[in-house]
Order: structure tokens, then sequence, then C-alpha cells
């Protein structure tokens, strides 16, 4: 049983929650990185509210962990130092500004692409932070920087 209540299957360990640090660490330094099953996420505490997501963003594989996070259309997103890509921290849309060409007066809204970036679950637990990696089923354009050659941080097992 997970932190949530939830029944796990033990075959598929990959989706069991990890403890990647401490919660006061945490909310000092605003972010953090680890390995969690072997996938490279970035958690984040912001305004009283912990995020993870993959570390690499789905664009082109940028370092979110080094990116600023700023606040478009009222939500909290990373935006990705190589690109200025704008993804939000609670669902992973990618954002972006559009306007109506056809009509002068129109004012440029903020867009969703979809969801862009794979978003997992964080819980807190006597002090503990721990992640626990989405198992949703839909691909995700983060998937492909995930894992395999474009990992930096190296698990120590």
């Amino acid at each position: 049983m997970n932190l949530d209540g939830h029944v796990q299957d033990p075959e598929n360990k990959e989706y069991s929650s990890v403890c990647v640090g401490r919660e006061d660490n945490l909310k000092k330094s605003g972010r953090m990185t680890a390995v969690v099953h072997d996938r490279e996420v970035v958690i984040f505490y912001h305004k009283g509210e912990y995020h993870a997501m993959d570390i690499r963003c789905y664009h082109s594989g940028g370092p979110l962990h080094l990116g600023d996070i700023e606040e478009f259309d009222g939500r909290p997103c990373i935006v990705c130092p190589w690109h200025k890509y704008k993804i939000t921290l609670a669902t992973g849309e990618g954002l972006y500004q559009s306007i109506n060409p056809k009509d002068p007066s129109a004012k440029p809204k903020w867009c969703s692409k979809g969801i862009k970036q794979r978003i997992h679950t964080v819980t807190v637990d006597n002090g503990n932070i721990y992640v626990s990696l989405s198992n949703e089923p839909f691909k995700c354009d983060s998937d492909f920087y995930a894992t395999g050659d474009f990992k930096v941080i190296r698990s120590s097992s």
C-alpha cells in the first residue's frame, strides 16, 4: 500500500513511491532533482504546493531545473531556459500566446498545446518528500527525453 492508500502491483515497482529528500530542504531551495526508478525528475515547491515533472523539456530536452517559475494567465509555469517554452506546473500543459490576425483589435490570449510534459505525484510523510511516477497510459512528448541517452543524473546503483 502506498501513502495515499492505494494498493500497488508488487510486480510493477516503477510506480512505487521513492523518498527523494526532506521537506525542509525543498522548502528552502524551492526545487530539487532526483532519479526515481531510472527516470530523472525535478521537484518544485511553489506557493505552498509541491510539483514534480520530467527534468528535460518536451521541446528540445532543455534543463527545466534551471528555469524560472513565472505566472501566465494565472497559472504557475516553469519557463525552459533554452527556448522559453512555458509549461504549467500543475498539469504539464504547454502554453503559448495566440491572436486572431483577422481582428485588428484582438488582444493576445493564452492557449494550451495540451499536455506535453509528464507530471508525477508528490507526497509528504513525516517530513520526507516522496515521488511516484505517473502511470498515465498516454504518450507524452517529454517521454522522449526522460531516459536513455539524454540522462544527466546517474543513479547510485
